[in-house]
């Protein structure tokens, strides 16, 4: 891992801690899409700058490792339903030996609101995104622009334990059948500073194999604006990657 980056991330979180003393405000805590792979239904309050940030390490197999550093996730809320995003990662592939590294495709997208929990039904957001192909690094351009999207949803199970759950689809920017996309975390507060959660989650290719997977991860909210994270997990099934770990420190300031 690149030092840098590590040190990137400490100076980032002193300066968020510093705009927290500017920015006090009676807001819900921050509310992020990681460290879980499931992705929230909630919206950045408005005129709300977040961004999401992670190191990741993935074990694919034997001749395959890679390294995220990092994977950021910039998001701006418009209003009380909606919020736009951008996601950029820059990553190093290691492949028998070989190492690749460069900007991935940035994406860029927004979320809405669609309905709040009431009863028995959730909180529901949907999620679209495009992922533009060109705008990347040589070895990781693709032909095509992709789009992918998500309907998330969360459940509150208890004043400790929530359900959250995605249901989706991505493409690929190369071929023209999508892979199919669930989530399904079960989230639990363990203190009003410490919350938890396990998760299975899994992409369902039209012309191969199923890969689903399973993690789990700690969250430490610092400030109100300011959380850090740490996670893992592992395949299911035998063409999931073998295992990961990652990361996170996430922050949000009034623009």
């Amino acid at each position: 891992m690149k030092y840098y980056n590590v040190a990137t991330l400490f100076v980032v979180a002193c300066m968020a801690m510093g705009i927290e003393r500017l920015y006090g405000q009676d807001l819900p805590s921050i509310q992020t899409d990681r460290p879980d792979q499931t992705e929230c239904p909630f919206i950045v309050p408005k005129n709300y700058v977040q961004m999401e940030n992670g190191l990741t390490f993935e074990h694919t197999n034997k001749l395959l490792r890679s390294f995220s550093l990092p994977t950021m996730l910039t998001k701006f809320g418009v209003n009380d339903h909606f919020e736009l995003r951008l996601i950029t990662e820059y990553s190093m592939l290691q492949t028998d030996g070989i190492k690749t590294s460069g900007l991935v495709p940035i994406t860029a997208g927004f979320k809405v609101n669609i309905a709040q929990e009431k009863g028995i039904l959730p909180t529901t957001s949907f999620i679209g995104h495009l992922t533009f192909p060109r705008l990347a690094s040589e070895p990781f351009r693709s032909d095509f622009v992709a789009p992918s999207f998500r309907f998330t949803m969360q459940h509150s199970l208890s004043k400790t334990f929530t359900l959250g759950y995605n249901l989706g689809a991505e493409w690929d920017g190369q071929l023209p059948a999508p892979t199919y996309i669930y989530t399904l975390t079960l989230g639990r507060s363990i203190s009003e500073k410490f919350s938890s959660y396990i998760e299975v989650y899994g992409f369902l290719p039209e012309a191969s194999k199923g890969d689903h997977r399973f993690d789990g991860g700690i969250s430490y909210l610092i400030t109100p604006n300011i959380l850090i994270d740490i996670s893992g997990g592992f395949g299911i099934t035998d063409n999931a990657p073998k295992h990961y770990a990652a990361l996170g420190l996430s922050y949000r300031w009034k623009n």
